[in-house]
């Protein structure tokens, strides 16, 4: 019994660990892109570029929803249509709104 909790143990740890240094990685790689997102934000953002942002936002949301419902993206696509543009809609003008 002792070997399985060490052996648990041990897989934790590289797990920990693995996730550590991905964490690093993003970090490391993202912040520099973060600075140009910054100034980009610094003088505001209009309708346009909130309705680009919007849209974005919304493709790669309802893509993980569907993938993550497990019918992949073809099973969940005449559910996802309808609602589509209303969260588009939506989320471009809060995004107009609060930046």
């Amino acid at each position: 019994m002792g070997s399985d909790n060490r052996s648990d143990l041990k897989l934790l740890a590289v797990i920990l660990m693995a996730a550590a240094v991905l964490l690093a990685a993003i970090v490391v790689l993202v912040l520099p892109a973060g600075e140009e997102f910054v100034v980009t934000l610094s003088d505001g953002v209009g309708l346009k570029s909130g309705l680009l942002w919007g849209f974005a936002t919304t493709v790669t949301l309802f893509i993980v929803f569907a993938l993550v419902a497990g019918d992949s993206l073809l099973g969940e696509l005449q559910f996802m249509l309808g609602s589509f543009f209303l969260f588009f809609f939506v989320l471009s003008l809060l995004i107009a709104w609060v930046f």
